[in-house]
């Protein structure tokens, strides 16, 4: 199977993922997450190319993270396995310049916190900045 990723580094992170489809609220969970995206492990992925709203549960913040993304590919449970799980790659979306950078600057601050700042990096290919 290709690599259907198409930006940054992906860190293996657990963080609880809520949103909502129709009338129907979801929370699932996401492992890896990137500046440019994430995957959300579920048994219910949204078709390609929906926008939606979700919230990233991150400790030490004291209001989950809402983003913007839009699903990129999915593995549905039929076809599913143990080396691609079901869920949805879902690439952010953002408004302007200014919030991609502010989110890319939590996410990098994230993967250096939960993965310390040498693994990170590699991920990232750079030195994370650890300052908000």
């Amino acid at each position: 199977m290709s690599d259907r990723r198409t930006t940054g580094g992906r860190a293996a992170i657990e963080l609880n993922v809520e949103y909502k489809r129709l009338n129907t609220f979801f929370a699932d969970y996401t492992r890896n997450i990137s500046k440019g995206g994430t995957f959300i492990r579920t048994d219910r992925p949204l078709d390609v190319n929906t926008e939606f709203v979700f919230a990233l549960s991150i400790k030490n913040l004291a209001e989950p993270l809402r983003l913007r993304g839009r699903v990129k590919w999915i593995v549905r449970p039929v076809d599913a396995t143990p080396d691609s799980p079901a869920g949805m790659g879902i690439e952010f979306q953002y408004n302007d310049d200014k919030e991609r950078r502010e989110t890319e600057a939590i996410v990098e601050k994230l993967m250096a916190n939960e993965l310390g700042d040498e693994l990170a990096g590699k991920l990232l290919g750079h030195k994370p900045n650890t300052k908000t």
